[in-house]
């Protein structure tokens, strides 16, 4: 079993039963028995290891190319586990557009156990190498970040990142390993939001961590047993089941965003949509080389004369709604939803205004999502 898709469709056998299901049981139990006291067992206790969830990690482990998968309860627990692997006085430059979740994270969490961050435009190499101390352990970014979509180049930081012996960690939830597998561009440790695209379904929430070494490996798995935000069988299994159509759905939502953004382009209450499938662009070039597609989430200013809010509460089809990477299209504000953990002064800072909007585009008939979007803006 070589293939993408086919590995998509079918993991790593458990060979944990004899009844011939097709699929790994969803095992409910939260302790095993010891056939005797010093028994040597793979599973004791459910926190440190289950079968379902085991599945989910080595599947994710075949598909990213790394030594082990690791399956959380959220993405900002796999985040947390991850990031737990450094010590108070370690220095880690961060990209200067993440996740609102993460930036409340790091700066209202790590930095009270005395870790520091430097924020910079991952995009330009020159700042990112100028802000490396010697006190500095990794390099941590979104491939696409989140809400404007600029694209950053891991082969470029994961070079640079060996250069100064640092550690390459990226938060690839947009692009899913069907569209790029960072740890093969040179990344160490690649981290997803499952309940986004691997999901897919909006009915679980759940995060991935995947370590290129054993040695990250052991050490990410010593914070995911002992911190113990672990992924229950049930959304274990929800997971399972949504990455067996992750590539019909990622090729579905990246068409469907191609013709939504060239009906945005022609209208013109938009003054600007943010997209890296729109060619001409320096994030145009990075993700054609780097990534398989431009996946489904795009970004696009309203003319400042209209109002944003009433722009999205008159959507019918298109829901309002945080997350994104469902079948259903949701679309939102970042600087009243998503990133209002951030300051007026910090968002305008990374290009955050009043009149964002953000777009997940799901595999709705496209016709649909473009009359909806016309019938909001007054057409």
């Amino acid at each position: 079993m070589t293939e993408f898709e086919t590995k998509l469709v079918h993991g790593i056998p458990q060979n944990d039963n004899q009844t011939g299901a097709v699929n790994v049981p969803v095992y409910n139990s939260s302790t095993y028995i010891f056939p005797k006291v010093a028994a040597k067992i793979r599973w004791d206790y459910a926190r440190s290891g289950n079968p379902t969830r085991n599945y989910l990690e080595d599947q994710l482990a075949a598909l990213e190319g790394g030594a082990q998968g690791f399956a959380f309860s959220s993405g900002l627990a796999a985040i947390h586990a991850v990031l737990s692997i450094f010590s108070p006085g370690d220095h880690l430059v961060i990209g200067n557009t993440i996740y609102g979740g993460t930036f409340r994270l790091i700066n209202q969490f790590f930095k009270r156990w005395q870790l520091e961050f430097t924020a910079v435009d991952t995009q330009d190499p020159r700042q990112v190498e100028a802000a490396v101390q010697e006190n500095t352990k990794a390099i941590y970014f979104e491939t696409f970040t989140n809400p404007l979509l600029k694209v950053t180049s891991v082969k470029q930081i994961a070079q640079l990142a060996r250069k100064h012996n640092l550690l390459t960690i990226v938060d690839n939830t947009f692009l899913t390993p069907y569209l790029q597998q960072p740890l093969a561009l040179g990344a160490d440790i690649v981290i997803h939001s499952a309940t986004k695209y691997l999901g897919g379904h909006s009915d679980t929430v759940a995060g991935i961590a995947v370590a290129k070494s054993a040695t990250l490996a052991q050490q990410i798995y010593f914070n995911q047993n002992g911190i113990g935000a672990v992924l229950s069988p049930e959304n274990a299994n929800l997971i399972r089941r949504g990455i067996q159509t992750l590539a019909l759905r990622m090729e579905k939502h990246t068409s469907n965003a191609a013709k939504v953004v060239s009906f945005l382009q022609k209208q013109a209450q938009v003054t600007h949509v943010y997209y890296p499938g729109i060619p001409g662009t320096r994030d145009y070039e990075i993700a054609t080389a780097e990534a398989k597609g431009y996946g489904g989430v795009l970004s696009f200013e309203l003319r400042q004369d209209l109002d944003a809010q009433r722009f999205v509460e008159k959507l019918k089809l298109i829901k309002l709604a945080v997350s994104l990477g469902a079948v259903e299209s949701l679309i939102e504000l970042p600087a009243k939803m998503t990133h209002a953990e951030l300051s007026p002064k910090e968002q305008l800072a990374v290009g955050i205004t009043p009149q964002l909007v953000r777009l997940a585009v799901g595999i709705e008939d496209p016709r649909d999502l473009i009359a909806d979007l016309a019938q909001a803006l007054g057409e």
